[in-house]
């Protein structure tokens, strides 16, 4: 009976306890999961042990290689800092967009506050007019739009895609759909999100550069990006205080790269930056790549150049941490190793002398062409060394190219001045806008042609502004040239801006879509009054259509050059002394002779200007080993800054008239003028039309091209008999016409494909068909292929870069070696062990006799002979060039030279844009060649003054 009944019992039990046991049984199971179970962050495995540990495997970045000069001075380096990453840590779910968009603001906010900001490669800043402005453009800016909607081609993008504008893509971003960045009136009415409400523009901008930047992750977005480098210890304070409310940002520490002398060596060096997904993409087809899209890699530059040389190798660790993710220990199971330091061919003193050496001369052209006049109108009898610049176009540039901040001229705190200068734009602004109103809708609009100079640079700019991809309301790609009333505005200028635009309308040339307009289906008229409202309310406060005003005020004596110079003053832009600026006031000194008092001193720059000439190069090269001793272009600018993703910064670079992103030793290209004429010698005596005695008699203008003439610079004089030397010191127009005709005799006939076939030939010998060599970017050459007779001076349409033209006059000083240049000698590895011993490529070999070089060197001393300003004790050889490249704007300026001549060692290559007259580019060189020789004292030579130049007068070439 007892064991009847202990079955039963036990039989109750399981039938009573059987659910409660399993639910403690599953519970249990949860609760040891939820503490063991496997994780995935940050893209590695957590694996518990049974001591509640998590190994965790983390990446450590190998720190970057330095970059130093031939002599060892330090030039690119790393620098600890902090850094602030983020993640999406964030649960999905409802207000998952609110909850990320609120931390990221969060996080700005405390790095605002303690003088930081976010890092960011985002292509949209908010301008100084408040609204949203792409920072690039063209292809570029295509490149950007693709990325933004996802498609890997641009031709992918659709019509209104291609066509967004940078207020469209805020949009994109800001939607409920996308980002939600905004808020709801009634959070549970979804009509009511206001887009972008609750935050200022320019954290908008923020904001979306983070989310986009996390979007970029995809499946890896565990890992994290670095939204903000190089943070201060009150921002680290800051946020770390405040981590408890924000999830997913973390501290870390890393390496940043910074470079010494930054002005001298950004153009050479270039800067580094957080990689894009375009270049993520590209760097992962690379065998054995470890890239993250957190990682920084070369932009430009040498740091681009030699990105697989200098980025360091990744190491590992195996990092043990609690389940609240305090690190108990971590061991490392792969070192990272430290990139390759990499040695230029580059003199570091050598490159700062010549950089300030080239600015004190720009400067001093300036000084002898700026006059008291208020324009200079210049005819076609004009001579181009006679072009003056006109003090008023001094004043406008401060203006113009941001010299004096617009915006400060309003604030409370401006100065007296300042304010004066506001009050007299918004009187004037007021008038303008008025009379724009008229001619919007003025019964009989008058055509373009018959408007005061004024009043169509007014019109010009809206009908700019209107296609331009900040704005893309006439759509550029829909306008056919050829229509007869595009060809009426554009080049008779003989109809109306109103007709225009209308007419614009009526061919649907406009993108309705960017007129926010209620209907699709508006008439002309409705289309008509919706633009011209955009217009005179966005004009109103649109910085560089204000500048136009400013322009017309000064020239109209509204505003003073004295005011002006004040408000340099004041702005803290000069440093003068107060008797200076009290002198300036009184009158006792003149605006003109202040400003040109600036210019001399360097207080106000060519650069500052962007006047022309503002710009230049030189390049110094090793004539026996093809090294670049020095690749200078001026004007230049901050790379520590661009290394720090400061698109704000690299906005104001792009807007900046004397463009200085752009180098002008290997990008900038232009007709080489009389320095070719070595390359014409050469043909002619290859191709032996001429010999080395033979003689041509100049006669100051050609004719013998049936009605198509060609002056010598000496006419309406003439040079007489001369051989080829004497033709070369004396840069006879003449003579190489001549032999440019013969090279183009085919059988008594003009053949001008056979003179321009020839004339490649020999181009290409010399180097000049291709690039240089150097490893930084540059631009392709362009040997000319028209006009074979004008071509043997220089002109048709050669184009080279300054780089280019070194490695020519290299060959030459040589006698045949064309190199293909170099910036780099030595790179090593982290331990100091040699990687690479560099040494510049031989292209070609060029044989000629030995009388043909001493005729071709010769000549060149010859004609440094005759320019009195070598007065050292140095032989130079060298020839010099004045480019015409157009016939209202002063001649490019260049000189191509070696030395010594008995035995050359170096060679100097200089252009100045628009420099006038090609002896001042002979000046640069003739100081260049005195510093690194040690000829001149060097505290002399480098004062910091304008050197003005000794002659200006008609030139021999």
């Amino acid at each position: 009976m007892f064991e009847n009944f202990k079955e039963e019992f036990i039989s109750f039990l399981k039938s009573r306890l059987i659910v409660p046991i399993i639910f403690f049984v599953i519970v249990t199971i949860v609760l040891i999961a939820r503490v063991f179970t496997l994780q995935i962050i940050r893209g590695e495995e957590y694996v518990a042990n049974y001591e509640l540990k998590i190994i965790r495997e983390k990446s450590i970045d190998g720190t970057r290689g330095n970059i130093y000069d031939r002599n060892g001075k330090l030039l690119a380096y790393n620098v600890l800092s902090y850094d602030v990453k983020f993640e999406d840590a964030i649960e999905s779910g409802k207000g998952k967009n609110a909850a990320l968009n609120n931390t990221i603001y969060q996080i700005i906010e405390i790095l605002q506050k303690n003088g930081d900001d976010i890092s960011s490669d985002f292509k949209i800043i908010v301008n100084d007019d408040n609204e949203y402005e792409f920072s690039v453009e063209g292809t570029q800016l295509q490149r950007f739009l693709a990325d933004i909607y996802g498609y890997k081609k641009v031709t992918e993008l659709t019509y209104d895609e291609k066509n967004s504008t940078p207020q469209d893509v805020i949009d994109y971003f800001c939607d409920r759909k996308k980002f939600a960045i905004g808020y709801y009136e009634n959070p549970n009415d979804k009509s009511t999100f206001i887009m972008g409400g609750g935050y200022s523009k320019q954290d908008i901008v923020k904001i979306i550069a983070v989310r986009y930047a996390l979007s970029l992750t995809g499946y890896q977005k565990y890992r994290g990006i670095t939204i903000a480098t190089d943070v201060s210890e009150k921002s680290v304070a800051g946020l770390l205080e405040h981590s408890d409310i924000l999830p997913g940002m973390s501290i870390s520490q890393n390496n940043i790269r910074k470079y010494n002398d930054p002005i001298y060596f950004s153009q050479i060096i270039g800067y580094t930056g957080m990689i894009s997904q375009e270049e993520f993409e590209e760097y992962s087809q690379i065998e054995g790549n470890d890239y993250t899209l957190s990682d920084y890699v070369g932009k430009t530059g040498i740091e681009y150049s030699q990105e697989q040389y200098l980025k360091g190798i990744k190491g590992k660790e195996t990092v043990y941490v609690d389940v609240l993710g305090k690190v108990l220990d971590s061991t490392k199971i792969k070192e990272e190793e430290t990139g390759n330091d990499i040695y230029l061919t580059i003199d570091a003193d050598l490159q700062i002398a010549t950089y300030n050496l080239l600015e004190q001369s720009i400067a001093g052209i300036l000084v002898q062409k700026i006059d008291n006049i208020k324009e200079f109108t210049m005819t076609e009898k004009t001579r181009q060394a006679d072009i003056k610049i006109p003090i008023d176009d001094v004043y406008f540039q401060l203006i113009n190219n941001n010299v004096i901040d617009m915006n400060h001229l309003n604030k409370e705190y401006a100065s007296e001045t300042e304010k004066e200068v506001y009050r007299a734009f918004i009187d004037r602004q007021d008038v303008v806008f008025d009379e724009l109103h008229n001619q919007f809708y003025m019964e009989n609009p008058k055509a373009y042609k018959d408007l005061s100079k004024e009043y169509q640079v007014y019109q010009s700019f809206i009908i700019t502004y209107l296609m331009s991809d900040n704005v893309k309301i006439i759509d550029k790609d829909l306008i056919d040239t050829e229509d007869e009333m595009y060809i009426a505005w554009t080049t008779d200028e003989n109809i109306s801006m109103q007709e225009y635009i209308t007419y614009c309308i009526n061919m649907n040339w406009i993108n309705i879509n960017n007129l926010d307009m209620n209907s699709k289906y508006s008439d002309t008229q409705e289309i008509y009054d919706k633009i011209v409202n955009i217009v005179l309310e966005k004009l109103r406060n649109n910085k560089e259509f204000s500048k136009k005003i400013y322009k017309y005020m000064i020239f109209n004596n509204n505003i003073s050059g004295r005011q002006l110079c004040v408000i340099l003053y004041d702005q803290n832009v000069i440093d003068v002394s107060g008797s200076e600026i009290n002198a300036l006031k009184s009158g006792r000194i003149s605006a003109y002779a202040f400003m040109l008092d600036l210019i001399k001193n360097l207080k106000i720059t060519p650069a500052q200007l962007a006047l022309e000439p503002c710009s230049g190069s030189c390049v110094v090269t090793d004539v026996n080993t093809g090294d670049v001793l020095a690749l200078v272009s001026y004007p230049s600018y901050d790379n520590n800054r661009l290394a720090n993703s400061d698109n704000y910064y690299l906005a104001e670079l792009n807007n900046d008239y004397s463009r200085p992103l752009w180098n002008y030793a290997t990008q900038y290209k232009s007709a080489p003028g009389s320095t070719y004429k070595i390359v014409s010698s050469v043909a002619g005596i290859s191709e032996g039309v001429i010999d080395l005695n033979s003689r041509i008699e100049c006669k100051g203008l050609f004719d013998k091209l049936n009605g198509t003439t060609h002056q010598c610079w000496i006419y309406p004089g003439a040079h007489g008999s001369l051989n080829v030397e004497g033709a070369i010191a004396n840069s006879c127009n003449y003579f190489f016409y001549e032999v440019g005709y013969r090279l183009s005799n085919d059988s008594g006939m003009y053949n001008e494909r056979l003179g321009l076939d020839k004339i490649y030939t020999y181009s290409d010998m010399f180097g000049l068909s291709e690039k240089s060599g150097v490893e930084i970017a540059e631009s392709d050459p362009n040997v000319s292929d028209k006009y074979p007779v004008p071509s043997m001076i220089g002109q048709g349409t050669h184009a080279y870069t300054t780089v280019g033209l070194s490695r020519y006059v290299t060959a030459v000083a040589n006698r045949g070696t064309v190199y293909n240049l170099t910036l780099i000698d030595k790179i090593y590895d982290s331990k100091g062990a040699l990687v690479i011993d560099n040494e510049a490529e031989v292209r070609n070999n060029i044989f000629l006799d030995n009388s043909v070089w001493n005729t071709l060197q010769g000549g060149m001393r010859e004609a440094i002979k005759m320019k009195p300003f070598f007065d050292y004790d140095l032989d130079v050889a060298g020839k010099t060039g004045t480019a015409q490249e157009a016939w209202n704007e002063a001649c490019h300026a260049v000189f191509i030279s070696f030395a010594p001549y008995a035995n050359p060692e170096i060679s100097v290559t200089v252009r100045i844009m628009h420099g006038y007259d090609s002896n001042n580019a002979a000046h640069v060189a003739k100081d260049v060649y005195s510093y690194y020789y040690g000829l001149e004292n060097e505290d002399e030579l480098l004062n910091g003054e304008a050197n003005t130049p000794m002659n200006n007068g008609s030139v021999g070439d």
